[in-house]
């Protein structure tokens, strides 16, 4: 009964780690700010917002912290927004487009709280 016990188990350990290394993404850095500065509390949060846990991989994001009706832009080097969202109840992961490829800033606004971050898309 224990060796069926431990057969299971480490086909079950080795599942999860195939499965987690099937979506390895790669974390996007962000940095935040405030859309208005004069207004740093708007009343809905108190103290500081933790920064969305957001990675990319290939042209799938995923978003590791809930970001419900959060805006998504995804802005080009010339500071024009190319692609643009309401992050939905619930979403984890989010698909854009193919047709982007290259440096782009990714941004993530929350209220008066505005996150940011650079990415590639190949």
């Amino acid at each position: 009964m224990k060796r069926i016990t431990l057969i299971l188990l480490a086909v079950s350990l080795a599942f999860a780690v195939s499965s987690k290394a099937a979506c390895q993404s790669d974390p996007v850095e962000l940095q935040s700010s405030f859309l208005d500065p004069t207004s740093q509390h708007d009343g809905q949060h108190k103290g500081s917002v933790p920064i969305p846990e957001v990675s990319l991989d290939n042209h799938t994001l995923y978003l590791g912290t809930p970001c419900d009706g959060c805006l998504l832009n995804i802005v080009d080097m010339n500071n024009v927004v190319v692609y643009s969202l309401v992050i939905p109840m619930g979403a984890t992961t989010l698909m854009i487009p193919s047709t982007l490829s290259g440096g782009y800033e990714l941004q993530i606004i929350d209220g008066n709280y505005f996150f940011y971050g650079n990415i590639f898309l190949p």
